[in-house]
């Protein structure tokens, strides 16, 4: 029941991703999972159709539940018979056939790793368990009430059992292995920065600083766009920890010269990553103090055009098309950052309050002129950069 709903008896299995039936495979599943104990009519009614009106629910029923032993019937010409049993008005899994799940097999050998004695029998244990964990509980099932508090109960536990392996792989320096988790679990669950802090630094001790700074690249990516969030402080020190290493020991000027020029045919104004961007700012901020020279940030916000919210497609096609706004528009001294997933922010050298508000003026009638039928408008605000004292 992990990452996708299957039976297999002696070699042959049936999936639930080769029956588009849904009320089927829900049934199935359902009684599977509670095939301790009957379940009534009434109960299998109000599973498979809700709050949906039913002019003969017995008959529907009696329609699925033949569904269901039809579909059971390529595990064995008899299957559908054997397996779903009629007791006293009730039906029932047979009790008497043996069933292994994976998702018991899976909280068994978590439990196990848990309460075991050595080190070496955890990591086993937890490496047994975790290869069961092939994706979500019932992925085809999941707007299903009953099985979304069990998928959020599966995911946390391999969530968890995958960090405290993780942590257990490093302390025993087994990195190798380490680095393949991490990269299995970030298939899976994409999202958790725990499992990047320990792919970075598996990678780092690896010497696999260039694997370590695309991973970064890509998982910043990826967070900005989905939540509007930066990773966190941790994980940026260990991308700076990478971005040092990835050069040889010994570079020539020239290759570094080389390295640090912009391409020729870069014009206008200079687009980077949020974190080169702080860098950027916190420079100029002891420039600014030390010269006396003034420069303002600007941010803008891109909003709805009509209340509500923006789809996701609209929203990135608005990004891009800002984003290239930006770049052409303002100055080759000029910097600029995505800071959200909805919001860009600029760097503004020699520009004093007025001319930074006539930057944002030009941007936005550029937008409106560029894009007059775009469901997003901008708003703008500027802020004066105040060095540290």
């Amino acid at each position: 029941m992990l990452g996708e709903f299957s039976l297999c008896l002696d070699g042959r299995c049936i999936t639930d991703s080769s029956n588009r039936a849904k009320k089927v495979w829900l049934l199935l599943a359902y009684m599977i999972y509670n095939r301790s104990r009957p379940i009534s009519p009434e109960e299998m009614t109000a599973l498979l159709w809700d709050e949906e009106a039913s002019s003969n629910p017995s008959n529907a029923l009696k329609t699925i539940l033949h569904r269901v032993r039809t579909a059971l019937e390529p595990l064995d010409h008899s299957a559908g018979r054997h397996l779903i049993l009629r007791q006293d008005a009730t039906y029932a899994w047979d009790p008497r056939i043996p069933v292994r799940l994976d998702i018991e097999d899976f909280e068994r050998l978590c439990g196990e790793g848990t309460a075991a004695g050595s080190r070496e029998a955890q990591i086993r244990l937890w490496q047994e368990a975790l290869s069961l964990y092939q994706g979500s509980f019932l992925p085809r099932l999941s707007s299903e009430r009953w099985v979304i508090p069990l998928a959020a109960h599966y995911q946390s536990l391999y969530i968890d059992t995958a960090l405290e392996l993780m942590t257990l792989l490093t302390q025993e320096d087994r990195r190798e292995e380490c680095e393949a988790l991490c990269r299995a679990a970030v298939e899976r669950e994409p999202y958790i920065e725990g499992f990047y802090l320990h792919w970075l630094r598996a990678l780092i001790d690896l010497e696999r600083q260039r694997e370590a700074v695309a991973v970064y690249e890509e998982m910043s990516q990826l967070f900005l766009s989905n939540f509007g969030v930066m990773p966190s402080d941790e994980l940026r020190s260990l991308y700076r920890e990478a971005l040092r290493e990835v050069n040889e020991n010994t570079v020539p000027a020239g290759v570094i010269l080389e390295q640090l020029r912009e391409p020729p045919d870069q014009g206008g104004a200079l687009l980077c990553e949020y974190d080169v961007f702080k860098t950027i700012y916190q420079a100029l901020a002891r420039s600014v103090l030390r010269s006396g020279d003034t420069a303002h940030l600007a941010l803008l916000s891109i909003l709805p055009r009509n209340g509500g919210e923006l789809p996701r497609r609209s929203l990135d096609r608005v990004v891009d098309n800002l984003r290239e706004l930006i770049r052409t528009t303002l100055r080759r001294g000029d910097v600029a950052a995505r800071c959200s997933v909805s919001q860009f922010i600029l760097l503004l050298p020699q520009a004093n309050f007025e001319n930074s508000l006539m930057v944002c003026d030009r941007l936005t009638r550029a937008f409106q002129r560029q894009y007059p039928h775009s469901p997003a408008q901008l708003h703008t605000s500027v802020h004066p950069l105040e060095p540290n004292q």
